[in-house]
């Protein structure tokens, strides 16, 4: 009994420029790209390869400061001296390390926020090590103070970076996109420091590399950061969701939501909304609260406004579950929109009578209660399409990233 056998034709090698491309993208792109990974992703990797580059050219510049600074290019301290310096530098920056590792829960709720203020940081710490050309003498404290600084913005860039990673993961294969992306921002770094050392062999001014590297390091920073669209609504997304909703009824798209959060929060800016307060700190006076506690007494949380503050406050009773914490902040910002529009009524008619005087000067939690009442009325019809059209538009809502300090 014969056996035959099928033909199956040989396919015909690749042509040598595929054959490159298919051999780069092995390093670079996660396997399946583009279906693998969510259309945000080539923006964020661009942008991301971009500030590599920058730091990697940055570095260059950096080391050759601190190792002039520090007597090694001009032989002005012993081989001794040179490692204890260095050592105590990188010693102190492992402590700044450590310390700040304790604020580990904030990276889960503002890490967009926190990812571009550690680039912020990484580019002090890059400016401090460029001035001990200008003081060689204080090398050590400067450079202690500059290792720190970096070493706190390197805790923020690896504790935000799975996160990220995770939203353009789709299926079980964030592993790959990690090594990918990784491998990306270390090309963009080799790339940025061959360019920096052959630019530095002409001995450019340090002040101008320092600001045309900065502004490009941080700009890209800042696009990478914008271009990521996370589906959780923390404090920043979920101000602009209650504010999208109540001014137009519409409840923003992931991609809306995320083009249109503030990024970046200076300490010391004034934050209008505080969830999770104290007594102390939303009432001027007991019988505000006496007015205004039957108002809620149906529900687990008080909202009220000090204006000697100008803060809306959302206190929590104890028995509050997630969904009170979630309700009272969208009760919260519903009360700041009142609040808001009251003092645009109050600056017009001031503008429209210029000539008369008004007196309130020290208004108090009660003069508010009339705007408190229309804000319960407002909730209590309005909270549950909210929460509907948020879910409708693939948002999380989690209690924990709006009050992180009653997570358990």
């Amino acid at each position: 009994m014969g056996v035959t056998f099928k033909a199956v034709p040989l396919q015909s090698p690749l042509p040598p420029v595929e054959e490159i491309m298919s051999f780069i993208r092995s390093y670079v792109v996660p396997e399946g790209f583009p279906d693998s990974v969510t259309p945000s992703y080539v923006p964020y990797m661009t942008w991301r390869a971009l500030k590599h580059f920058f730091g990697g050219a940055m570095g260059v510049f950096t080391t050759r400061t601190l190792l002039n600074s520090v007597g090694v290019a001009q032989s002005r301290a012993t081989s001794g001296a040179v490692a204890i310096n260095w050592i105590l530098k990188d010693g102190a920056g492992r402590v700044g390390k450590m310390l700040f590792a304790r604020q580990g829960k904030k990276f889960d709720y503002d890490l967009k926020q926190l990812r571009f203020s550690g680039d912020l940081l990484m580019e002090l710490g890059a400016g401090i090590e460029l001035a001990t050309a200008a003081f060689p003498q204080l090398f050590l404290p400067m450079a202690c103070i500059a290792n720190v600084v970096k070493n706190v913005a390197a805790v923020t860039s690896t504790s935000t970076r799975t996160p990220i990673y995770k939203a353009y993961a789709k299926g079980e294969n964030i592993g790959d996109v990690t090594a990918k992306g990784e491998s990306v921002g270390n090309i963009a770094d080799l790339l940025g420091t061959g360019l920096s050392i052959l630019i530095s062999k002409r001995n450019p001014s340090l002040v101008t590399s320092f600001a045309f590297l900065s502004c490009g390091y941080l700009l890209s920073s800042y696009h990478e950061v914008r271009s990521v669209v996370l589906n959780t609504l923390n404090r920043a997304r979920f101000t602009v969701a209650v504010d999208s909703f109540i001014k137009t009824g519409h409840v923003p798209t992931l991609k809306e939501g995320n083009s249109q959060e503030t990024i970046f929060n200076p300490p010391w800016q004034h934050q209008p909304v505080a969830i999770g307060s104290r007594f102390g700190e939303a009432f001027q006076e007991p019988a505000s609260f006496v007015a205004i506690r039957p108002l809620f007494e149906d529900e687990r949380y008080i909202v009220t406004y000090n204006p000697t503050k100008d803060k809306v406050y959302a206190l929590l009773k104890d028995q509050a579950k997630p969904d009170d914490i979630l309700k009272a902040a969208f009760h919260a910002h519903v009360l700041l929109h009142f609040i808001n529009a009251s003092h645009a009524n109050l600056n017009a008619r001031k503008r429209m009578n210029s000539n008369r005087s008004y007196q309130n000067s020290n208004p108090l939690n009660m003069d508010f209660i009339p705007h408190i009442a229309e804000s319960c009325k407002i909730v209590t019809s309005s909270y549950g399409v909210f929460k509907k059209k948020a879910r409708e538009q693939g948002w999380i809502m989690s209690e924990s990233l709006l009050n992180p300090g009653r997570a358990r």
